[in-house]
């Protein structure tokens, strides 16, 4: 009985000396699993942390997009000015010389001496030449005969001087369809670029899943941007284009004036304007077959004398 107590004994100790080489690999297993839960955490936070700064940064495609937008309009704006400045000096020089020849034609002794006037520029006075060349054709009988040069003096030279008034008309209106599109357009296309740009922004903010405000403003605030820039761009244009057409209508009604008077005044000289020096020839042309008259006049009276004296 003793003897058995004993060897339990034994086989107890032996089987707790057996188990003891395997507690330190129990506790490394443990170590490991608490060092991957400590580091998959900071994983999650990193990995959330780089999904949060790809957003900030706006599709490619539309970038590019905006950029081209901004670059048209700022295309734009530098034609409009352009224009504004190169029709601004135009007006400029139309006025002043149409003033410098308005003085110095209604300064003239008469309608024939209005005609000689030399070393004019402006619309007023180019319809002046048109209408005195004209004129002068139609006296010297240098007129071909077509359709054109039908009809009588007044008819002619009503049909010169609104040729010629509509031709002024073109150049003053050049390059005011290129201001009225851009005022036009302008805004459409900074939208354009708007809208492109907000509709990058929000596909780039969907596949980040956030939307807090330090993703959404970057990207939406410069889409914004070019809307903007159009409008910016179509005021000057649109002010530019309604000056210019109102000093348009004003230059057109003086020539329209200045027409109907110029035709008043050949009426009264019957449509008639001699080249100069045609003047002296006439009188020297008189004043020969006056002397050339008289000794046949004295001639004939003294022939009577005789006959009468005879009878």
């Amino acid at each position: 009985m003793a003897l058995t107590t004993s060897a339990a004994t034994g086989v107890s100790h032996a089987a707790t000396r057996t188990s003891i080489p395997g507690a330190p690999i129990t506790g490394s297993a443990n170590g490991a699993a608490s060092t991957v839960a400590d580091i998959a955490p900071a994983a999650t936070k990193a990995a959330s942390s780089a999904a949060d700064i790809a957003p900030t940064a706006p599709d490619i495609t539309s970038a590019l997009i905006v950029d081209a937008t901004l670059w048209v309009l700022i295309g734009f704006s530098a034609v409009t000015w352009a224009l504004i400045l190169i029709k601004g000096i135009q007006h400029l020089r139309i006025s002043h010389h149409n003033r410098l020849y308005d003085k110095r034609f209604w300064a003239a002794a008469d309608f024939q001496a209005a005609s000689v006037l030399t070393g004019n520029k402006g619309p007023a006075a180019r319809v002046a030449d048109v209408g005195f060349t004209t004129l002068l054709e139609a006296d010297g009988g240098t007129t071909t005969h077509d359709l054109e040069h039908t009809g009588d003096r007044q008819e002619l030279l009503d049909r010169r001087l609104r040729q010629q008034m509509q031709k002024e008309r073109g150049s003053l209106e050049s390059g005011l369809s290129i201001l009225a599109t851009i005022g036009s357009i302008s805004p459409f296309v900074g939208l354009f670029g708007t809208v492109w740009g907000i509709m990058g922004a929000l596909t780039s903010i969907s596949k980040s899943g956030s939307a807090s405000l330090e993703v959404v403003a970057g990207p939406i605030g410069e889409a914004l941007v070019a809307t903007a820039v159009g409008i910016a761009v179509a005021v000057p244009a649109v002010i530019g284009y309604n000056f210019f057409i109102r000093r348009n209508k004003v230059i057109w009604a003086y020539l329209d004036d200045f027409a109907i008077d110029f035709v008043h005044l050949a009426l009264k000289t019957s449509f008639i304007i001699t080249r100069p020096g045609s003047n002296r020839v006439a009188s020297s042309t008189r004043t020969s077959g006056n002397i050339a008259k008289k000794p046949i006049l004295k001639s004939n009276i003294e022939d009577l004398q005789a006959e009468g004296a005879q009878i």
